[in-house]
């Protein structure tokens, strides 16, 4: 995830917080400080999505952190591998 999504995602989660109902792009591009258009945060908030860190509660409203999206997130970790089967 860039430092691009990071901040849109720690905005979202903020004012989620503060405000308790989901967060539409126009909100995130006030909020978040960087000059983006709430098209661009749209794609962006897409992205989340599909990553399973933000979801939508309904058609059309803003989105809401998920329980994984509510953690601080580092770079993506693969798996741990499987444990080795004892003979």
């Amino acid at each position: 995830m860039d430092e691009r999504s990071r901040s849109l995602l720690k905005t979202l989660v903020e004012r989620y917080i503060v405000d308790g109902h989901p967060v539409g792009s126009r909100t995130l591009s006030r909020a978040s400080g960087l000059e983006l258009s709430p098209a661009t945060i749209r794609n962006v908030m897409a992205d989340l999505e599909e990553l399973g860190l933000i979801a939508s509660p309904h058609t059309s409203a803003g989105r809401i952190p998920t329980a994984r999206g509510s953690t601080p997130q580092g770079p993506p970790q693969p798996p741990p591998p499987a444990p080795a089967a004892e003979f």
